[in-house]
């Protein structure tokens, strides 16, 4: 299944598209989250809106955005690093009301206090400063969202289509680009910018043609006129780094004596990993293990199961 992210330029070099699909990784990225249809497709909207975004960062650690508000979603959190790994994860409020078709401003509030942040986050290490943006949630849809702060944090028009399922989560970006324009080595430069045109050609896209034509297929039905540069795709994947192992680093924290309190009340201690959903579980033995210094604990044996 493709998991992609795909570069398009303009024959002026004035507009570039980009397109992305997320179809194996976002189905891994749901395997152990369960979350009510409109939520779920609102969360892979931000997912491929975060790839997109990222395709045009020249950063060695990672970009998240966040939106946030009063509503039944308290927070919802996408990363994608520049290695284009990405996660995602939404919190609902306890005992949350949720209507199968809520929208974007009911779900978040967003008339109220509904705040988009954008957070760049270089690696340790590096010699920049971690940035941060934050906008109101103003737009009907996520796409709204992000066209406002693209176009008054940035100062960068673009248009951007997102749509996401069970399945999928895909995306199409378009942006105009500085500069007066040129020609690409062996096309010929259109007479008049591609912007106008390109923006126009990209409104008629559709939810279902998001979701159900492959990238190329999907840039040649809208700019099939037009002379365009594909640049080398990029392979997406889902990665959430939370390990038994770090789940058992947080539980010995917690001391002996409260997991011997946890567990005279039930069998197992479960934990479940706070982004992704994994769920962790811990009996009797494998807590007491955790407090036994490493020098004692047996050695592993290599055995078959």
């Amino acid at each position: 299944m493709t998991d992609q992210l795909n570069k398009y330029l303009f024959a002026d070099q004035l507009t570039r598209a980009q397109t992305v699909e997320l179809n194996s990784a976002w189905q891994t990225g749901l395997e152990h989250q369960h979350y009510p249809a409109c939520v779920r497709n609102l969360l892979g909207e931000l997912a491929a809106a975060a790839v997109l975004l990222a395709g045009n960062l020249k950063l060695d650690g990672s970009l998240v955005l966040q939106a946030q508000g009063d509503g039944p979603i308290a927070l919802m959190v996408v990363e994608c690093t520049s290695d284009f790994k990405i996660r995602a994860t939404a919190t609902l409020r306890e005992d949350a009301v949720i209507d199968e078709d809520a929208d974007l401003q009911s779900l978040l509030n967003t008339y109220d206090n509904g705040r988009f942040i954008v957070v760049l986050e270089p690696k340790s290490g590096s010699d920049l400063k971690p940035y941060q943006g934050i906008v109101p949630l103003q737009g009907k849809n996520l796409a709204e969202v992000l066209e406002n702060y693209m176009k008054h944090s940035e100062q960068l028009d673009t248009k951007i289509f997102l749509a996401a399922n069970g399945e999928k989560a895909n995306g199409l970006l378009l942006q105009r680009l500085p500069g007066t324009g040129g020609s690409i080595e062996g096309t010929d430069a259109p007479e008049e910018p591609s912007w106008d045109r390109a923006k126009q050609l990209a409104e008629t896209v559709k939810n279902d043609e998001l979701l159900t034509l492959p990238a190329p297929e999907l840039i040649h039905r809208l700019f099939w006129q037009e002379d365009l540069l594909q640049l080398e795709p990029t392979t997406l994947s889902w990665h959430c780094p939370c390990t038994r192992e770090r789940v058992a680093d947080m539980l010995r924290m917690l001391g002996r004596e409260e997991i011997e309190t946890i567990l005279s009340e039930q069998e197992r201690i479960e934990v479940a990993c706070n982004f992704c959903g994994k769920p962790y579980q811990f009996d009797a033995v494998d807590s007491a293990q955790l407090f036994i210094p490493s020098s004692d604990q047996p050695e592993a044996k290599n055995t078959l199961h």
